[in-house]
């Protein structure tokens, strides 16, 4: 009988991969190969939908979230390709928390299936549980019609979860393509909306069928094009030249804005103070005279940097996001550029939701007024002045937000109250002396205070010119207003940025408590 050999010493490691692994691994590089593959035809010049996230996040910090999720069956379509249409995920933006989806108008058209939907849910879910903004690239068709009423479904899923998160997270949607139907109203939901100019379009109903169904010929660019949505129906908030402009002023929004509503607004090194001699000069002598309202914002805010919201829409208010001291504040000013700075249906309502947005997420709002008041005329009230005016006196009213007013020349009438006044909760308010602040301006207010006294006057001219130098120079000036404590300063123009830094780190921590209700109702 033979004895085996046999070893000593310590037993001797050997490499060992488990069966099946190697195989794994390759089947595994295989799928996401396949997945990152793009099986449609892109429109010329068109950026990738990972291309585009992978433009607008911080390199290397973008991870891809449901990559392997595939098309639902379709009624007999045996296409279903990986990620169904959207790319999805979260990375950083200047080193910040961001989650972010883009649509694939390569699969499908863009358009919104179960799985896509699905997606979308998800990271909506992922972003309200971590409290961190949500920005969508939009480049779609609308609803998957092959898939009926399940992507109908998912478009109202997806408004619902707009509608939690708002005021929660900020949301930004960009649109790079069309944007057609039910996928309009979530980007109208978000609180910014950016369009690349001759790219973008966004419309509920498209050209085709609005022509075989009412006879009116428009283009996709007359109906909802970039131009269209940015100056004329207030759509949209920002115009880009291109895509990768586009990306920008995303990044650039976010900068201003915190992470969430439980979060304060990024602070940054205190920029560069503009000089402010200029101020005392920059408003006219002459009151119907017009200046640039600009000019006085650039010379307060840090650097001179403003960001405009909606800047081609109802031009006579500017909203705008600046700093103070590298911290975030929305501007809201009126221009007597356009329209001497009143106050008509658009504006109005373009400076509510702003006024509303800076509340929601603990943005401190600086006002300046020069306003004549509400624009009068028949267009106006039929347009629903009053209901829709009333907007911008809720927002100022339910703001807790530190509010800082400064009164540069006119406030007349409803346009003094509504425009950050002491009335609707301003703490502090500071009027320059050209400040005019009165019911109405002089000549309105002598022709109807003295209209018989004119009547029977020997030379009425002469007497209209001494009783008009006489109201204004009672209630024509700041100091009616300081005499109640509804102003707490008139200040030199030069020392404006002074004023508004103290009173500003005054209101830090400020606390405004409300009573306990489900929510208002502004007047819709």
């Amino acid at each position: 009988m033979t004895k085996e050999a046999t070893t000593s010493g310590p037993p001797q490691a050997v490499a060992h991969v488990p069966p099946g692994t190697a195989e794994r691994i390759t089947d595994l590089t295989r799928r996401r190969e396949r997945a990152l593959t793009v099986e449609g035809a892109r429109r010329r010049g068109e950026f990738g939908a990972r291309e585009r996230i992978e433009r607008l996040v911080d390199k290397g910090s973008f991870t891809e979230t449901g990559l392997f999720v595939r098309a639902r069956p379709n009624g007999g379509d045996d296409r279903r390709p990986y990620g169904d249409g959207v790319v999805t995920g979260f990375g950083t933006v200047d080193g910040r928390r961001v989650c972010v989806f883009a649509q694939d108008s390569a699969v499908f058209g863009g358009s919104m299936g179960e799985a896509f939907g699905e997606k979308t849910l998800a990271l909506m879910d992922l972003a309200l549980r971590t409290g961190c903004p949500v920005v969508g690239l939009n480049d779609g068709g609308g609803a998957r019609i092959q898939e009926g009423v399940t992507s109908l479904a998912l478009y109202a899923e997806l408004v619902r979860r707009n509608v939690q998160a708002s005021g929660v997270i900020p949301q930004i949607s960009v649109v790079l393509g069309p944007c057609a139907g039910g996928a309009a109203y979530s980007p109208a939901i978000t609180d910014f909306t950016v369009m690349v100019d001759g790219a973008s379009h966004m419309f509920v109903t498209g050209p085709d069928v609005i022509e075989a169904v009412t006879g009116e010929r428009a283009t996709a660019e007359e109906l909802g094009g970039a131009r269209t949505s940015n100056a004329v129906n207030g759509n949209a908030h920002f115009l880009a030249a291109d895509e990768d402009d586009a990306l920008d002023v995303v990044r650039d929004l976010l900068s201003y804005l915190p992470a969430n509503n439980l979060e304060p607004p990024p602070a940054y090194a205190p920029g560069d103070a503009p000089a402010g001699d200029l101020l005392d000069t920059v408003v006219p002598d002459r009151l119907g005279q017009a200046y640039d309202m600009r000019a006085i914002l650039r010379a307060v805010v840090d650097d001179g940097e403003l960001l405009d919201v909606q800047e081609l829409f109802a031009p006579n208010i500017v909203c705008a996001l600046a700093r103070i001291e590298g911290r975030s504040v929305g501007v809201v000013a009126n221009q007597p550029l356009h329209f001497a700075g009143v106050l008509d249906i658009d504006a109005s309502e373009k400076a509510a939701r702003f006024v509303r947005f800076c509340d929601a997420f603990g943005i401190p709002l600086l006002t300046f007024a020069d306003v004549p008041g509400y624009l009068s005329g028949v267009r106006q009230e039929r347009g629903g002045i009053i209901r829709r005016g009333a907007k911008l006196l809720y927002a100022y009213a339910e703001a807790t937000v530190p509010k800082v007013t400064v009164v540069v020349r006119k406030a007349y009438g409803g346009g003094y109250a509504v425009m950050g006044s002491k009335h609707l909760g301003a703490d502090i308010n500071l009027a320059w002396p050209s400040a005019r602040i009165a019911v109405m301006g002089a000549e309105g207010a002598v022709g109807l205070l003295h209209r018989r006294e004119l009547a029977a006057a020997d030379d009425p001219e002469a007497l209209r010119a001494r009783l008009v130098a006489a109201y204004e120079g009672t209630h024509g000036t700041p100091y009616l207003a300081a005499e109640r404590g509804y102003v707490d300063a008139v200040i030199a123009p030069r020392d404006t940025r002074d004023h508004i830094c103290r009173a500003l780190a005054a209101l830090h921590g400020k606390r405004a408590p409300l009573p306990q209700r489900r929510h208002g109702n502004i007047p819709l």
